[in-house]
C-alpha cells in the first residue's frame, strides 16, 4: 500500500512525514482538563490585565508567520543562540502575552505532564481571548508539537512592517499563502491593542504643513504630536490602534480608516490601495462579513506548517528545549 507515492511501512518508519493529525479534542482523553485549565487561567489573566488579549493575538501572529504556529517565538536566547524572541520586530512583544502561556503550561504540567505543547496553549489561548474581549469564535484544532530550531535570522521578510509597501506587504502575506482577501481580514486584528510612537512617529512629524500626513484626520495628528512628544526619551509612549473602541474587537478598526484615523502607515495604505479598499468597506460596512473572514484566515494561519513527529517535542517548559544543559 502507498500513501503519497511512499510504501506504507517507509511512512510508518518515518512519522514526522505523516500529515498533522489535529483535532479539536485532541487531548479529551489525554488531559481532560485542558480545556477548562486554559480558559480559567486565560479568563483570569484578562481580567487583571485588559490588554493580554492583544498582546496575546500579536504573540500568535509572530510565531505562526515565521514557520508555522510551533512556539518558536517563546525560546529563550542562550549565550550560544539567539533566538526568534530577539529579532528586533519581536523585541517589543508584551510580557502579558509570554506570562499567560507561562501560566497555562504550568498548570497542566502538574495535570497531565508532557502531554500539552507550547503551541497548542498559543493558539488556544489567542482563541479563548478574542472571544473574550467580543469577538468572533475561531474554531481552533489541537495536536502540534513544540519546535526544534528557534533563529532570530529565519524572521526578517516573514513578518510586515508598518512602512512597508503595500505591494511588499501582500507578497509576505503571499509567500506564506495567504490571499490578499485573508491579509485584509487578519490586519483587522488592529482593532485591538496599540503601537508603539517609534512605529508611527515619522509619519506625524515629518510632515510639512498644518494638515499634518495625507490622509490622516489633522485633529488626531495633532494629538498624536502631543502624546509621542518625547518617544524619543521615552520608548514605552504608544497609542490605540483603534481610538474609539480599544479594547473591543469589532469592525471600528475598518471605519476609522474611511475618516482618517488609521495609525499606522500601513493601515492607510490599505484603506486606498485598489487591491484591498472594496474590503475594507466591506468590512466597515458589515461586521458579520468581517467576523466570517478572520475566524476562516486565523484557522488557516493555525494549520499552517505544523510540526510533527520527530519535527518536534512537548516542551516541558516554554521557554527551552527539553535537551537544554544550560
Amino acid at each position: 500500500m502507498k500513501f503519497f507515492g511512499l510504501p506504507l511501512f517507509i511512512l510508518l518508519s518515518f512519522p514526522y512525514l505523516l500529515l498533522a493529525n489535529l483535532s479539536s479534542d485532541y487531548y479529551s482523553k489525554t488531559c481532560p482538563e485542558f480545556e477548562q485549565t486554559l480558559v480559567q487561567i486565560v479568563t483570569d489573566k484578562q481580567i487583571a490585565a485588559p490588554t493580554t488579549a492583544a498582546g496575546t493575538l500579536r504573540l500568535f501572529f509572530h510565531d505562526c508567520m515565521v514557520d508555522g504556529c510551533d512556539a518558536s517565538i517563546l525560546v529563550a536566547s542562550t549565550p550560544r543562540k539567539t533566538s526568534e524572541r530577539d529579532a528586533d520586530i519581536n523585541r517589543s512583544l508584551p510580557g502579558d502575552a509570554f506570562e499567560v502561556v507561562t501560566r497555562v503550561k504550568t498548570a497542566l504540567e502538574l495535570k497531565c505532564p508532557n502531554v500539552v505543547s507550547c503551541s497548542d496553549i498559543l493558539v488556544g489561548a489567542t482563541r479563548s481571548l478574542i472571544t473574550m474581549v467580543g469577538g468572533t469564535k475561531v474554531n481552533v484544532k489541537f495536536g502540534r508539537k513544540d519546535s526544534l530550531v528557534s533563529d532570530m535570522n529565519r524572521v526578517e521578510g516573514k513578518l510586515a512592517r508598518p512602512n512597508m509597501t503595500m505591494d511588499h506587504i501582500i507578497s509576505i502575506f503571499e509567500s506564506s499563502g495567504l490571499t490578499v482577501q485573508e491579509m485584509v481580514a487578519l490586519v483587522g486584528a488592529h482593532t485591538i491593542g496599540f503601537s508603539h510612537c517609534k512605529e508611527f512617529a515619522s509619519r506625524i512629524f515629518n510632515k510639512t504643513g498644518e494638515s499634518g500626513p495625507v490622509g490622516m484626520n489633522p485633529k488626531y495628528a495633532e494629538e498624536l504630536r502631543k502624546l509621542c512628544a518625547n518617544y524619543t526619551k521615552d520608548e514605552e509612549m504608544s497609542a490605540f490602534n483603534d481610538v474609539f473602541t480599544p479594547g473591543k474587537f469589532d469592525n471600528m478598526y475598518y471605519k476609522n480608516l474611511k475618516h482618517g484615523y488609521g495609525l499606522l502607515q500601513s493601515d492607510h495604505a490599505i484603506a486606498f490601495d485598489n487591491r484591498t479598499r472594496s474590503l475594507v468597506d466591506l468590512y466597515a460596512a458589515n461586521e458579520t462579513a468581517f467576523f466570517d473572514a478572520f475566524a476562516k484566515a486565523m484557522e488557516k494561519v493555525s494549520e499552517k506548517n505544523v510540526k510533527t513527529g520527530k519535527l518536534g517535542e512537548v516542551r516541558r517548559r516554554c521557554d527551552q528545549y527539553n535537551d537544554y544543559k544550560g
